[in-house]
């Protein structure tokens, strides 16, 4: 076998793509590697899940592996990948130096999918009821070992141009060990968007999101307490349905039939329900990244209400498919105004069309990409030698984690 065409993914968990956008985003990794004649390997040392998908079906190895234990020592050295990536820095903190040690001239690909610290430190700055500000990310320790994890690998891949900023001009990282990856999508041609419903044939509005999710029930419960009373009272008859992922009792309890507030949990067909409806609401007061629910929406011809949070990075230049709302009542008075104005509809209609064919095809990137992994491949010293605090970080962190690991690794044996 190639040994130039081996990659090994040590998933943080395994990928459940109708739970979350993050599954969607990993199944379309791998079918871009195995597309470029590579053997895919899935690691992690995650619980198996009832909604997770069958990776064999997608001709890909799995492999369960456990924590602060020296067999994965012995996998990856007899694997021995060209390509490992780590599925958020938190598994490259656990596992990057095992593989430094075993497998040196491995490529370290990092995929980030969202900048984990900006999301904290959004999250914080509004608990605290402040504006967040960008000098925030420089006091969060999520910051220091998310940062010092891109440093240590030879590329991560970000989701979000804005974030993809933050990281060269507040923390300095160099713009070479960065690549810009978005969520890949086919295009939208007009014969695909006669199929959809229309205007008439939809009705209600619709929020979907995993709730396991922080920003997500975050966003419910502004809906339930703030925005919706206000929808409400102008289209009486309206229903929004809640849709997502795990949800837990507290979300469950948001159910309300009489004021039109329908929890129905987790969605046999995210597409569908989404679909049949007018509105999509995603009042998203903090997080990071780009929101798959808001690309679901444009490609089901759903048009949205959001937020600059919700929005960020995702349409560029473009004009947004809805609005985007800065307080409550203007978000409730959009909604109200998209719901029921067909020709505004349809504008939005056709901006999320235009949002995806022009900036998430896939073939926008791809070929991009795997030239961005073949050369530091083939001249990995070099690339290393050009990032030294990444090699300092590499020395450090292989001496104080490796034996930080073999010390509860002999304790799990007592």
């Amino acid at each position: 076998m190639d040994q130039f065409k081996k990659l090994l993914i040590i998933g943080s968990v395994w990928p459940e793509p109708n739970s979350s956008a993050a599954g969607t985003r990993m199944l379309q990794l791998i079918s871009l590697f195995k597309e470029n004649g590579f053997v895919v390997t899935f690691a992690s040392p995650a619980m198996v899940s009832d909604f997770m998908v069958d990776l064999v079906l997608e001709e890909v190895v799995t492999k369960k592996i456990t924590l602060n234990c020296s067999s994965f020592d012995v996998f990856v050295r007899e694997l021995d990948p060209s390509v490992v990536m780590f599925d958020r820095f938190m598994m490259e903190e656990q596992f990057g130096w095992r593989v430094s040690e075993n497998c040196p001239e491995a490529f370290r690909l990092l995929d980030t999918e969202d900048l984990h610290c900006l999301r904290v430190a959004r999250q914080k700055a509004f608990k605290e009821k402040r504006a967040f500000v960008e000098a925030d990310l420089l006091v969060e320790d999520v910051a220091k070992r998310e940062i010092a994890s891109i440093l240590r690998c030879d590329l991560s891949l970000m989701i979000s141009e804005y974030e993809m900023k933050l990281l060269t001009e507040i923390f300095k990282i160099d713009s070479s060990l960065l690549f810009y990856l978005p969520l890949l999508l086919e295009e939208i041609s007009n014969a695909d968007m006669d199929t959809l419903p229309s205007f008439e044939e939809r009705n209600n509005f619709v929020f979907i999101g995993n709730f396991l999710h922080e920003p997500n029930w975050n966003a419910v419960q502004y809906l339930k307490e703030t925005i919706w009373p206000l929808i409400k009272k102008q289209l009486p008859q309206a229903v929004l349905n809640v849709y997502g992922a795990y949800p837990s009792q507290k979300v469950l309890q948001l159910n309300n039939i009489k004021e039109g507030f329908i929890v129905k949990g987790r969605a046999a067909n995210a597409s569908a329900v989404v679909q049949e409806a007018r509105v999509m609401l995603a009042p998203l007061r903090f997080g990071a990244g780009i929101k798959g629910k808001l690309l679901e929406a444009m490609q089901c011809g759903t048009p949205s209400i959001t937020t600059s949070i919700g929005a960020e990075s995702m349409h560029g230049d473009l004009d947004w498919s809805g609005f985007i709302a800065g307080n409550s009542v203007v978000f409730a008075n959009e909604a109200v105004l998209l719901y029921q104005d067909e020709r505004l509809w349809l504008q939005a209609q056709k901006n999320g069309v235009d949002i995806i064919n022009h900036r998430y095809l896939r073939g926008l990137f791809e070929d991009d990409f795997m030239e961005k992994i073949k050369w530091p491949q083939a001249n990995l010293q070099k690339h290393r030698l050009n990032n030294f605090m990444g090699s300092l970080l590499q020395h450090h962190t292989l001496k104080s984690t490796k034996y930080m690991s073999m010390w509860i690794e002999a304790k799990n044996k007592v």
